[in-house]
């Protein structure tokens, strides 16, 4: 099964529904599966006196609040009606992450065929349960979580009839150190939970998401942007359509490269096993009768004759006709 492509374009339109068609456009022509938005009332996500990160901060400055940046950039319902009409039109799957219970209503009415629930919310009791209920496919962010808050997290979504869940290893800095990535903790969520485990990369550049390709990711989530020069917390971090194409296009040379997990002779290499391989050979002319010995046998290529694993039984043997030099020995 491929690896689920998850373009995340979050609030990199900044506001401008044409910019998040363009994104969605973009994403489709670089080959990812999903084009995913950030749905909110702002009202109901944050409060008055919430604070920004310190990278969003550092990207449109401290002097707002949390709430006036997320009123800025978030899009209505309306919109997200339009832009899941227009992914339909390109024929890209889109995806909204809900980060209220309003919002989780109206999506629920634009039949999204996997769900998201963002790192923030794992702990978000009256969420997950609202989420669960709709019993779609979830993927569930585990940014910033210790394992028994997945746990607590998987066991409410279970009470709730949710029975399919992705967990995606995570790390929420913008962007996010190379050192702090702990990209084998998919091995741990997998051997924990026993639950399909893949990739929400924070990460500049593209390295650590073929990295996770590698590791056996199902899911890998990278965000990109139009342009890395507009105004706007995530930006930055994020990737342009080339590098988002580059990153697709090395995802699944990864795929094929990964094969099945079993030894064998492929078959573009078949070919080259006479070619690279010796035979026995006359080291030099062999008269009929004379004895096989280390002195008038080698080996050579091509190796379509008598197999050099099978020296010692061709050692002893008498000649039963002539041999010139390099000629292939037979019995």
């Amino acid at each position: 099964m491929s690896i689920l492509i998850i373009a995340e374009a979050g609030v990199n339109h900044n506001g401008s529904l044409e910019r998040a068609k363009e994104m969605a456009l973009a994403a489709k022509k670089a080959g990812a599966d999903i084009v995913k938005y950030q749905t909110a009332v702002p009202e109901q996500v944050v409060s008055r006196f919430a604070e920004k990160a310190d990278y969003q901060k550092q990207q449109t400055g401290s002097e707002e609040s949390q709430l006036e940046m997320i009123k800025k950039i978030h899009f209505g319902f309306e919109e997200h009606r339009q832009l899941k009409e227009y992914c339909d039109e390109i024929g890209i799957r889109y995806l909204s992450t809900p980060f209220d219970l309003d919002s989780i209503d109206f999506l629920a009415t634009l039949d999204m065929s996997v769900w998201k629930i963002p790192s923030g919310e794992i702990t978000n009791l009256p969420y997950l349960e609202k989420v669960a209920a709709l019993k779609k496919p979830l993927i569930l962010s585990t940014g910033m979580s210790m394992l028994s808050e997945i746990e607590d997290a998987l066991a409410v979504l279970e009470e709730n009839g949710c029975e399919d869940v992705t967990l995606l290893h995570c790390n929420t800095e913008y962007p996010t150190p190379m050192e702090d990535v702990n990209l084998l903790a998919m091995r741990d969520l997998e051997e924990q939970f026993a639950l399909p485990v893949g990739f929400s990369d924070h990460t500049l550049g593209i390295e650590v998401d073929i990295a996770a390709a590698a590791l056996g990711a199902c899911v890998i989530e990278k965000h990109f942007t139009l342009d890395k020069t507009l105004e706007g917390p995530d930006h930055q971090a994020s990737l342009e359509p080339d590098e988002l194409e580059a990153m697709v296009r090395a995802i699944r040379n990864i795929e094929k490269a990964l094969g099945t997990g079993e030894k064998h002779v492929t078959p573009s290499e078949a070919k080259n096993r006479p070619i690279a391989r010796k035979s026995i050979v006359a080291k030099r002319a062999i008269k009929k009768g004379e004895v096989f010995t280390a002195e008038n046998l080698t080996t050579k290529r091509p190796g379509d004759g008598i197999s050099p694993m099978r020296w010692y039984d061709v050692l002893g043997k008498e000649a039963s006709r002539d041999f010139a030099e390099d000629e292939k020995i037979s019995l």
